[in-house]
């Protein structure tokens, strides 16, 4: 499970705390650097890592403390009737309690119906709602995607 990220605006504040009290000891620091070092202090590679994370999580945590769709979160469920084991690729917070979920199948899937040919995928982009379910259907009324298996 990911840990608790203060939001950007805290993570800027506290970088400034930083800068300061290095001045203080007559050790300056630009503010860039001690966004940096602040990075690294909650385990991200740079500022904007931890930036788009913190992001990330604020928007999550806005809309239901279940959904845990991040970059690197494990899924799986069914995608047009077809099992998949995937992880998220990518994520953007929509209107209505909506989501666009970039996943990246573990192994690819088929998108075709048709015995007589195939067209494998293993990246798709996809809205779902906050239950896991995207609103567009199959002809006999399926979700396109459904997510059973959330891992944290």
């Amino acid at each position: 499970m990911q840990p608790q990220l203060p939001a950007q605006s805290a993570l800027k504040t506290q970088a400034k705390r930083l800068r300061a009290a290095l001045a203080a000891q007559g050790q300056p620091m630009s503010h860039a650097q001690s966004l940096e070092v602040l990075a690294r202090q909650h385990g991200f590679r740079n500022w904007n890592t931890l930036s788009a994370a913190a992001s990330q999580h604020a928007s999550q945590s806005t809309v239901s403390p279940s959904v845990n769709w991040v970059p690197g979160a494990r899924i799986s469920g069914h995608y047009l009737g077809n099992p998949f084991e995937g992880e998220v690729f990518g994520v953007d917070k929509l209107r209505g309690g909506r989501f666009r979920l970039t996943i990246r199948f573990d192994e690819p899937v088929d998108v075709v119906g048709f015995s007589s040919f195939s067209a494998l995928r293993q990246r798709i982009s996809v809205v779902v709602t906050a239950d896991g379910l995207s609103p567009k259907r199959r002809s006999d009324g399926t979700p396109h995607l459904r997510i059973d298996h959330n891992e944290d």
